[in-house]
């Protein structure tokens, strides 16, 4: 693994001194970076967008980290069971700043709630539209510890029991 890395990095540099690109790449020392770069790594897969701007916290497999309050996505679907759940999901911070557009917020929910948490989801569950989250963009939480709480207690008092 190390051996093929250490030749994809001199194959990459030898290509760019061949292409007249020597002074922005000289094995040892990183071209300055550039707010202005357009992205190489276009992505239009759910589950690329998940790792691409949710994995960072939730990690790869959606275990989270309760220590640090970021909730584990195993459990997800429980959310759609209660009141007022269906909106919470796709309007916490992390999603509405995760730097993804409504169709994509909207194809990572319906992704998550399709693996992660299939088997929390409750039956005759509808997949989110984009109009969804463009709604749920025009009315931010503005407290979400205080609406998670409320959620959390409609559910205890239907017997369901979120984390």
């Amino acid at each position: 693994m190390r051996r093929a890395l250490l030749v994809a990095l001199l194959s990459f540099a030898a290509c760019g001194a061949l292409a007249g690109g020597s002074q922005d790449m000289v094995l040892g020392r990183m071209v300055a970076a550039r707010p202005d770069a357009p992205s190489v790594a276009q992505t239009t897969h759910a589950r690329s967008h998940y790792v691409l701007h949710c994995a960072g916290c939730h990690g790869v497999a959606g275990a989270g980290a309760p220590e640090k309050y970021v909730p584990g996505l195993q459990q997800l679907g429980l959310f759609l069971q209660v009141a007022g759940g269906r909106e919470f999901v796709i309007s916490v911070p992390g999603v509405m700043g995760s730097g993804l557009d409504d169709r994509q917020v909207a194809e990572v929910a319906n992704w998550l709630l399709a693996t992660m948490a299939k088997d929390s989801v409750p039956a005759g569950h509808r997949p989110y539209t984009t109009a969804e989250v463009t709604q749920a963009r025009a009315k931010p939480l503005v407290d979400v510890a205080a609406e998670r709480a409320r959620l959390v207690e409609r559910a205890r008092a239907a017997g369901i029991t979120i984390q």
